[in-house]
């Protein structure tokens, strides 16, 4: 069984690419296991598709994200009937980000293409808090946000799950996948202080807005499906161990 697989060498496709039996990585460049193909301008992307029984779509970015979902859902009717799966965010259709309506919009396309589909929805990964506590340690304080919890997962949990559902059939909106713990993005931040040794005060704040509010509404949270194994902390044990 091919499994094409866009956003392959991107965090989560690193993770779940080698997790596939008979992986194709849609690439721009050419290499081994690479099939060339691009979403931004749909070059390729029939050729790439073709023979491919599952294609697993990574590929996101803040802008344009739906123009190329929907370019692929057109490349993968043309090539038959693959199981199209596609990953995305809990939440994303409760919480006005722009980026997270593009996500929707995505979703959208993948229910409608036709297709056999699978959509997983994931909270947040635990890269992205401590990226995001790394970038606001830097101006010598770790700014929160008040009244809002995290539920972060492991990049190899969310893979290890995809690859279930590529190999399986499919399942329209699967069941949200959390990680294994709720906690206030203050506690986090103090985990992430502690373990990086990058003592920094952490400083509640409390937006405006319905962005905000939606966050602290637990619309990204899936305390029903804390299905995630890797704890926040035992991430940045791990991180902090492969620097060292």
């Amino acid at each position: 069984m091919t499994v094409l697989v866009t956003g392959g060498t991107g965090t989560l496709g690193r993770a779940l690419v080698p997790l596939l039996d008979d992986p194709r990585v849609l690439s721009r460049r050419d290499g081994p296991g690479r099939a060339v193909g691009d979403l931004d301008t749909g070059a390729g992307l029939d050729a790439a598709v073709a023979g491919a029984s599952v294609v697993v779509h990574l590929a996101s970015r803040p802008r344009g994200d739906s123009a190329a979902t929907a370019r692929l859902v057109d490349a993968a009717r043309r090539a038959g009937t693959p199981h199209l799966v596609h990953v995305s965010i809990v939440g994303a259709d409760r919480i006005p980000l722009p980026y997270y309506r593009e996500k929707v919009r995505s979703e959208r396309l993948v229910e409608e293409s036709g297709l056999p589909w699978t959509i997983l929805r994931a909270t947040q990964f635990h890269d992205l808090l401590a990226g995001l506590f790394a970038a606001a340690a830097r101006a010598g304080a770790l700014p929160v946000l008040a009244g809002t919890s995290f539920q972060p997962i492991a990049v190899d949990d969310v893979a290890a799950r995809l690859a279930a559902l590529a190999a399986g059939p499919p399942q329209g909106r699967a069941a949200d996948l959390g990680g294994p713990e709720v906690r206030t993005m203050a506690d986090l931040a103090r985990a992430w202080s502690a373990a990086t040794g990058r003592r920094r005060p952490v400083l509640p704040l409390r937006l405006p807005g319905a962005i905000a509010r939606g966050y602290r509404s637990g619309a990204h949270l899936a305390p029903a499906h804390a299905e995630g194994v890797v704890t926040f902390e035992q991430y940045l044990a791990a991180s902090q161990g492969a620097r060292s």
